[in-house]
């Protein structure tokens, strides 16, 4: 009776261990699949041209352009700290006009994701709803929380109000990837080393920027854009046109 006890107890005792022998391959192999990376195509935006996405009026004098990364610290802090600011003062008010290049970067395995996205709400009249909606929310679709962001991001579509079948037909196809490519070979031929990175006239001027220091940025790129007016018209530059170039400090 002894001995048969123990040999049930054996036999319940081999069973666990191949239980768990089989939890332990199946997580083995969960773990080692790829992540769900979409990929772009070197030059597959060669024909394209960079393009972006542009917030302000056609007839600010000068335009300000951002390389940002959708999954980057940096670009996510600046997108929901700094830039509302920028945005209410700066670009409603007229002082300047702002785009947003594709720049996304090679060690952020869902930035791509993130951007084709984005691109698809740009379709339906969406772009800076979604492009608020993905910065905010970083933490729930990017490399460290997910192997597969489509599932986040699509419920950040929804929220925004999307046609969600729509944006997901969109972003299935990557038929936005070829534009995306454009949009960051721009930034390789400006070579721009970090995001995020702002082209305000000539130069190039890496990370966040504050209200003050952007408007500071601007109001130079005004002054030397009037010079330039100047010697090629020879007409000087007005006390009025003059102070066209001063923006408002924060108060």
């Amino acid at each position: 009776m002894a001995s048969s006890k123990r040999s049930n107890s054996r036999s319940f005792g081999t069973i666990l261990a191949v239980l768990g022998l089989v939890g332990v391959i199946a997580l083995v192999v969960v773990m080692s699949r790829p992540p769900k990376v979409i990929a772009l195509v070197p030059g597959s935006g060669a024909n394209l041209g960079a393009a972006g996405v542009v917030v302000g009026s056609a007839d600010a004098l000068v335009e300000v352009v951002e390389f940002a990364d959708f999954e980057c610290p940096g670009c996510g802090y600046f997108a929901t700290i700094e830039e509302p600011d920028i945005m209410a003062r700066l670009v409603a008010t007229g002082e300047m006009r702002f785009r947003f290049m594709d720049y996304p970067l090679n060690i952020h395995p869902n930035a791509i994701a993130a951007h084709n996205a984005a691109a698809c709400a740009n379709d339906q009249g969406k772009f800076w709803e979604m492009h608020d909606a993905i910065y905010r929310n970083q933490d729930k679709w990017n490399g460290q929380a997910t192997r597969d962001p489509k599932k986040p991001l699509k419920q950040l579509a929804k929220d925004a109000g999307l046609d969600v079948g729509n944006w997901e037909t969109c972003f299935d196809s990557g038929s936005k990837l070829p534009q995306i490519d454009a949009n960051r070979a721009e930034g390789e031929r400006l070579r721009v080393q970090y995001t995020p990175s702002f082209k305000i006239g000539d130069q190039i001027v890496s990370g966040s920027l504050t209200y003050d220091q952007m408007r500071q940025y601007v109001a130079a790129e005004k002054v030397r854009l009037m010079a330039n007016q100047s010697l090629q018209t020879g007409k000087p530059v007005s006390v009025d046109e003059a102070k066209k170039a001063v923006v408002p400090a924060r108060n």
